[in-house]
C-alpha cells in the first residue's frame, strides 16, 4: 500500500496527460461533485453512470493498471461484511453500497494521481484552519520519509538476525525498533522546525497560488463537470 502511494505521488509530478496540466482547483471541484452525488444519489442508474465516469477518468490518467486495480479493490476489503449485514435479498442494495465508496475512491485516485501534493493541500489550507492545513501538508510529506526509515530498519534487523528466534524475542526487537522510529520522528520534527525558523517561516506553509492557474487543459475538466451536472439532472429520478 505504501509503495502504491509513493508511485502515485511520483506519477502526479511526472505525468504528461491533459489532467496533469489542468488546475488543481478545478479537479477538486469535480471530485467534490462526484463524491457528493455518489453519496446523495437515490438512483442506482446515476450511481452506475458516475462509476463509469470515474473509471474513464482514471483510465485516461496514465496511472499503471496495477495501481488502478489495487486502489479500486481496496475498499472492497472493508465493504464485504457490511454488504452482507445489510443485504435485503435484492441486488440493488449491495450494488448501491459498493458503488458509492468505489466511485469515491476512484475519483480520489484520479485527483491524487494527476495533481502534485502541494497543489492538493494549498487550496485546503485556505478552507481549513491554518494550523490544520499545514499539519496535513507536513504529515503527508513526512510519511514517506518515516516509512523509508522503517524499511531500512527492517532490512537491517533481518540481515542481523533480529527477526528470527522465539516470538518473545521478535516482539522485543519490534518494540525497540518502534521506539527508535518515534525518537527519530521527534528529532526530525525539531530539526525541520528549526530550519523553517531560520528561513523566515511566515506561519503558512501552503502559500502557493499556482493551484488556481487555469490552462487550456481545464476545458477537459469543465467538460467532465458539465457531464456530471447533466447526469445528475437527467438521472436523479431514475430507478
Amino acid at each position: 500500500m505504501i509503495g502504491m502511494l509513493a508511485e502515485m505521488d511520483h506519477h502526479a509530478s511526472t505525468g504528461a496527460t491533459p489532467w496533469h496540466r489542468a488546475s488543481a482547483l478545478g479537479k477538486l471541484f469535480v471530485v467534490g461533485g462526484t463524491v457528493g452525488l455518489a453519496v446523495a444519489s437515490p438512483s442506482l442508474t446515476l450511481l452506475a453512470c458516475l462509476h463509469g465516469l470515474a473509471w474513464l477518468l482514471v483510465a485516461t490518467s496514465g496511472l499503471p493498471p496495477r495501481v488502478i486495480l489495487t486502489a479500486a479493490a481496496y475498499p472492497l476489503v472493508f465493504l464485504g461484511l457490511f454488504m452482507v449485514s445489510r443485504w435485503d435479498g435484492t441486488l440493488a442494495t449491495p450494488l448501491a453500497l459498493a458503488l458509492r465508496p468505489l466511485t469515491a475512491s476512484l475519483a480520489a485516485l484520479w485527483l491524487v494521481g494527476t495533481t502534485p501534493y502541494p497543489d492538493v493541500f494549498a487550496p485546503l489550507s485556505r478552507v481549513l484552519p491554518r494550523h490544520a492545513g499545514d499539519t496535513l501538508f507536513l504529515t503527508y510529506r513526512a510519511l514517506f520519509a518515516l516509512l523509508a526509515r522503517a524499511d531500512r530498519l527492517r532490512q537491517s534487523l533481518r540481515l542481523r538476525g533480529g527477526l528470527s528466534g522465539p516470538a518473545r524475542r521478535r516482539l522485543a526487537v519490534a518494540g525497540e525498533g518502534l521506539g527508535t522510529l518515534v525518537v527519530h520522528g521527534f528529532e526530525r520534527s525539531q530539526h525541520l522546525y528549526s530550519a523553517m525558523q531560520l528561513r523566515g517561516h511566515s506561519g503558512r506553509i501552503c502559500g502557493c497560488r499556482h493551484f488556481a492557474r487555469y490552462a487550456a487543459a481545464d476545458l477537459w475538466v469543465g467538460g467532465v463537470a458539465l457531464a456530471l451536472a447533466t447526469a445528475a439532472v437527467l438521472l436523479w429520478g431514475a430507478p
